[in-house]
C-alpha cells in the first residue's frame, strides 16, 4: 500500500500547529545528541517542526521527507534556510533503499508520521540501518485510536448510507503500545525506550475537534465519500463530536494519547 497520506490541505492542517508540535518538542528533548550533524525528519509534513529541529541542532544540516507534494510546497515556501532541504519520497522507499547517495543521518525523526503506514512497525529495522554510528531514531506516534474522536468516525463509516463508499483498507489502524515498539526496535548494539504522554489540548473556535481531525484521521474517509453524502456525513460526525467534547468556559478539551520511542546506536 503506498503511503496514504494524499491530497494534504496544509492550511487546516496547520490550524492547531503549536498543539501538533509540542509532542515533537518532548521528542526532541531526549534525543541527548547535542553533536548530531545531519538530521532526517520524516514525514516533514508543511515543514513546522524544522524550527524545533533548528532549536536543538542550529549547526546541522535538515532534510525534510514527505509524500505530499502540498506539504512540501507550503514547507519550501514558509522557510528560508539554505541548510534545510526537502525531497519528496514514500517511507516505504527510505526504508528499504536507503537515503539519496547512501547518507547516513545523525538523528531520523518522526513525528506523527509512520501512524499513516499499516505496515510500519516492520518497517523499523530498515530505518533504524539508515542511521550513523552514535546516531537516533527518534519516534512519536498517536495512541488515540480508542477515543471518541476516532471511535465515532469509524462507526459512522461503517454505518449506511456511508459504508458503501468507505474502503476500510485506507483508514487509519490503531498504533501498538509503547513496550510492543520497544520490542521491535530491540537489537544488539541499541539502547532503547519508550513512553506515552496524554496531552490535554484546549482548542477553540466552532467544532474545534473536527477541524483537527479532518486535516489528519478523517481526511481518508472524507475524501472517499461524495459530493451531497460527505456533507451529510459531517454534519452528522460534527454533532456526536460536540455531544463528545463539550464545549466549556476554557474552549474544547481534547485529550490526546501520544506514543514515544527511542533507540541509539552504539
Amino acid at each position: 500500500m503506498k503511503d496514504q497520506r494524499t491530497g494534504w490541505n496544509p492550511q487546516v492542517y496547520l490550524t492547531f500547529s503549536s498543539e501538533r508540535l509540542q509532542p515533537l518538542v518532548d521528542l526532541v528533548a531526549r534525543v541527548r545528541h547535542p553533536q548530531a550533524q545531519w538530521i532526517v525528519d520524516l514525514g516533514c509534513g508543511a515543514g513546522n517542526g524544522v524550527p524545533v529541529l533548528r532549536t536543538a541542532w542550529p549547526q546541522a544540516q535538515i532534510l525534510g521527507i514527505d509524500s505530499s507534494a502540498e506539504m512540501l510546497e507550503r514547507a519550501g515556501q514558509s522557510l528560508n534556510d539554505a541548510r534545510v532541504s526537502f525531497l519528496q519520497a514514500d517511507i516505504r522507499t527510505m526504508a528499504a533503499e536507503g537515503l539519496p547517495e547512501g547518507q547516513q543521518p545523525d538523528v531520523l525523526v518522526s513525528n506523527a508520521a509512520l501512524q499513516w503506514l499499516p505496515d510500519h512497525r516492520e518497517l523499523l529495522p530498515g530505518l533504524m540501518n539508515l542511521i550513523a554510528a552514535g546516531g537516533v531514531l527518534a519516534v512519536q506516534v498517536p495512541g488515540n485510536f480508542s477515543n471518541p474522536s476516532h471511535r465515532l468516525l469509524y462507526e459512522f463509516a461503517g454505518a449506511e448510507p456511508y459504508a458503501q463508499y468507505v474502503d476500510f483498507s485506507q483508514l487509519l489502524k490503531p498504533t501498538a503500545d509503547p513496550q510492543d515498539y520497544m520490542y521491535d526496535i530491540a537489537q544488539p548494539g541499541w539502547e532503547v525506550e519508550a513512553w506515552e504522554t496524554t496531552y490535554y489540548h484546549t482548542l477553540q473556535g466552532e467544532d474545534p475537534v473536527f477541524t483537527w481531525i479532518s486535516a489528519t484521521g478523517a481526511q481518508p474517509v472524507l475524501e472517499q465519500l461524495p459530493e451531497g453524502v460527505r456533507e451529510r456525513f459531517v454534519a452528522e460526525y460534527k454533532a456526536a463530536l460536540r455531544d463528545a467534547y463539550p464545549a466549556s468556559s476554557l474552549g474544547t478539551v481534547l485529550p490526546f494519547r501520544r506514543i514515544f520511542f527511542i533507540a541509539r546506536r552504539s
